[in-house]
């Protein structure tokens, strides 16, 4: 025979409603009184009907966590530890006000993002969490920000980690926007302060808000030192494949008419070929080269393999260092030189806003510091002679 909620409640001598404020975990009540109610459900293995729960609520036991990719450590990190926060941390096998995290794989598509969007407001979800950087077109800018209004507007909680907030929209619960620029500078005045003058960028996708934000900051450090322009400049960015991930080739950008360190620039995905292959024309472009900033800690294994390809030595003949500081950074040969996010930190907040147990930051949005991690990769430059070659 079905077990219904009026046997749970009468086998732990409360009212029906308390058990459903137990299970939904949408209302406080005592410790006591919940343990009772869970236990009774354990004795009588009570299943919730979810799709009648969610009918009869605003919204289901399901929340979306929207990622590029999840074999790359960056979205695995956080979605992970955002999922941790949102199924619940104790691991006794009950279901007591958790929710189920659902993680939706884009592929860096802007159209599929929108499809995950749809799939979850149809599904009445309680909460969606974007992940990583989001692009810059404002037809897709409009569209996300009418979706997102719609998914508000039903009750569901949006919250974006490592996003930087979407201009023009009051749906979004918090947006944890990562320091992007300013790890970006930090990286690249680390190695001016090791006496760097030429120094080659691997730079993401273009239209990525990530991709500008750490370009930006490079740049701002190079014209701090006297070097260059701080912004980047339209034939920079005119160039490039428009893909987030995966194998595509780095985009080779032509000289004609640049100068400084625009030649120093070449767009590409986040990925380890495009790092490879992006670096390989930046050393063709510039022999003199003696430093290699990628976009990514994926980007500069890339990098690595490339100056090593040519017979050169790291850091010895050319410095590179990454961004992340994800886990096979500090493992690498050498080991790599980057800037840390708080992955894991990060996602697990994002966790905790969406199921509402933490409170917003001020005005909703919370910027994530990005700290230097100095490694063996990067060292002053060689003061004379020619570069040396690997044995």
């Amino acid at each position: 025979m079905t077990v219904t909620l009026a046997d749970v409640a009468a086998r732990a001598r409360v009212s029906p409603a308390t058990v459903s404020r137990v299970l939904n975990g949408n209302y406080p009540v005592a410790a006591a009184t919940r343990e009772r109610v869970l236990r009774a459900v354990d004795d009588l293995d009570y299943v919730l009907n979810g799709p009648a729960s969610s009918l009869a609520a605003a919204t289901s036991d399901l929340v979306g966590i929207l990622v590029n990719d999840i074999a790359d450590p960056f979205f695995g990190i956080m979605a992970g530890a955002a999922q941790t926060e949102i199924g619940g941390q104790e691991g006794t096998g009950r279901a007591g006000g958790e929710k189920l995290a659902v993680v939706c794989n884009t592929g860096g598509s802007p159209e599929r993002e929108l499809t995950y969007l749809t799939l979850l407001q149809r599904q009445r979800a309680a909460a969606v969490i974007l992940t990583g950087g989001a692009l810059e077109d404002p037809g897709h800018i409009a569209a996300m920000t009418t979706k997102l209004a719609k998914l508000a507007d039903a009750g569901t909680r949006v919250v974006l980690c490592g996003r930087p907030p979407l201009p023009g929209s009051d749906a979004i619960v918090a947006s944890l926007a990562f320091d992007n620029r300013g790890g970006g500078r930090r990286l690249t005045e680390h190695l001016l302060t090791l006496g760097h003058r030429r120094i080659g960028y691997v730079a993401g996708p273009l239209e990525r808000t990530t991709t500008r934000h750490r370009l930006e900051g490079h740049l701002a450090a190079l014209a701090a030192a006297g070097l260059g322009d701080p912004a980047p400049s339209g034939a920079e960015r005119g160039v490039g494949s428009g893909e987030s991930h995966g194998e595509g080739r780095p985009g080779h950008e032509g000289q004609e008419g640049r100068g400084g360190h625009e030649e120093l620039i070449v767009h590409g995905p986040y990925s380890r070929r495009a790092g490879y292959e992006a670096t390989l024309e930046l050393l063709r472009r510039a022999p003199d080269l003696t430093a290699v900033v990628a976009a990514n800690d994926t980007v500069a294994l890339g990098a690595c393999a490339a100056v090593r390809d040519q017979g050169l030595r790291i850091p010895e003949d050319v410095s590179v260092a990454g961004f992340d500081d994800l886990p096979f950074s500090v493992d690498a040969t050498p080991a790599l030189t980057t800037v840390r996010l708080p992955l894991h930190e990060a996602g697990a907040r994002a966790g905790r806003l969406a199921m509402g147990t933490e409170t917003p930051p001020p005005g909703g949005i919370a910027t994530i510091t990005a700290e230097l991690m100095a490694r063996a990769s990067t060292a002053p430059p060689r003061a004379t002679g020619g570069r040396g070659r690997a044995d």
